[in-house]
């Protein structure tokens, strides 16, 4: 979850900030302590009798001005083979493995443990104020504890304080129990990967068990998956690509902010990373029953301000320019240009805009009501300002923010939207009720 200071960065942007991250050797901001977003973790388990896993850890550094980056070497694993990258480029970057005690003299890590070992990472650019630095560790740990045999099966047993995470079994395991609700998919060689988000601020206690009996080599890899919908659903539903697709590592997220409820009107920001060789672009199709205004987008990475443009579905056609949805003739739809992305690296965007949408957002007598179905696998609703939480028909994580604003966080596991129905009435002044 973004802790406060990005929280209060971003609620800045929305407000109309200027974007001063274009010019990242600029950032004024004063460091306090090191802050992250977006953290997933892919575990390959090696042969059994290594008692060893490589680790792939995904992590946003958002830290305005931060130059470094500190991901901590757990107690009781030995670390080895390990190496740095900088997700937008794709190139490695500099680290050295430092003593808890040499962590704590930089201003970022005061808090870090004295008695423990850290990978410090020299970030490829300056963390852009409103910015990220994305990085991917490797790694690879040793840990007799936490990955074992147990007669004739392995067992994977580790507290996990990441919240989006998958374990993959090695080649010819199957899985025969699992205490955490997991997605099981298959990696494109046969493996079995287990993968779940865990919505909750406590760390997931997983216990995997798993046995021989898979399949290896050719037999073992899974078919090509297909756009067939399922027959039974009771509407069209998704398609079996989008169903079998890992949703804890899906790298979009949205977050609204509603204004007060007679405006129908909402903001919202939409961070999504685009990784296809050759994309230039990005549209984003405005549902029926809501209209948008003041678009703005720019890259998450460098702080660079985008181009965007509110175009019409029937100029989109004019303009020859596809959309990978049916867009009908009146539909609005925000273009967003980037620099054509090369093979081998990724920019990540944050699209922000404003809409007005009466049907999903409105006043009932005294009651606030926002009704709108979402489909992203990370969602998040703002409250306005001065109003408090009544009702919300889809479980969510609530927290309140530094001024006071309440706000849900919808983590959807499942592969498809969910249907978001809340409410809320404004506060009152405890001394009028004579507290």
């Amino acid at each position: 979850m973004t802790r406060p200071i990005a929280i209060a960065a971003l609620i800045l942007l929305l407000c109309g900030a200027a974007l001063h991250a274009q010019h990242p050797t600029a950032v004024t901001v004063p460091i306090t302590l090191q802050t992250e977003t977006d953290e997933y973790t892919r575990y390959e388990l090696l042969a059994p009798e290594t008692a060893s896993f490589k680790i792939f850890y995904e992590v946003t550094a958002t830290t305005p001005g931060a130059k470094v980056y500190f991901n901590p070497i757990r107690k009781g694993s030995a670390a080895s083979d390990e190496a740095v990258f900088d997700a937008m480029t794709g190139e490695p970057l500099h680290f050295e493995v430092v003593t808890g005690a040499e962590a704590r003299k930089d201003p970022l890590m005061t808090g870090a443990d004295p008695a423990g070992s850290y990978i410090k990472a020299q970030l490829a650019r300056l963390v852009p104020l409103e910015g990220q630095g994305r990085i991917l560790i490797v790694k690879t740990y040793k840990d007799a504890k936490s990955y074992y045999r147990d007669g004739d099966a392995i067992v994977f047993d580790r507290g996990l304080g990441i919240r989006r995470n998958s374990v993959v079994l090695p080649k010819g395991y199957e899985l025969v129990a699992c205490n955490v609700p997991s997605q099981v998919l298959s990696d494109p060689d046969g493996r079995i990967a287990i993968s779940f988000m865990n919505p909750g601020a406590e760390e997931a206690h997983l216990i995997l068990r798993a046995k021989p009996g898979a399949q290896t080599g050719p037999s073992a890899a899974p078919h090509s998956l297909t756009q067939a919908r399922s027959w039974e659903a009771p509407f069209e539903g998704e398609t079996e690509k989008e169903r079998l697709s890992e949703r804890a590592h899906q790298d979009r997220d949205i977050v609204y902010f509603l204004q007060q409820p007679e405006t129908h009107a909402f903001s919202l920001y939409h961070d999504y990373t685009e990784s296809r060789p050759g994309m230039d672009k990005y549209l984003n199709v405005v549902r029926e029953g809501s209209t948008v205004s003041g678009p703005s987008a720019y890259i998450l990475d460098t702080g660079e301000k985008l181009p965007t443009r509110l175009m019409t579905g029937a100029e989109l056609l004019a303009a020859k320019i596809e959309s990978e949805e049916a867009v009908k003739p009146a539909t609005q739809i925000v273009v967003i240009s980037f620099p054509p992305v090369k093979k081998g690296q990724s920019i990540r965007l944050r699209l922000s805009e404003t809409y007005t949408a009466p049907a999903s957002y409105r006043l009932e007598a005294d009651e606030l009501v926002f009704d709108r179905s979402l489909g992203r696998s990370r969602n998040a609703v703002v409250l306005p300002a001065g109003c408090y939480l009544t009702a919300t028909a889809i479980p969510a994580t609530v927290t309140q923010l530094p001024d006071g604003r309440i706000r849900l966080d919808f983590w959807n596991g499942r592969p498809d939207s969910v249907d978001v129905l809340l409410k809320a009435k404004r506060r009152v002044n405890p001394a009028e009720q004579g507290h």
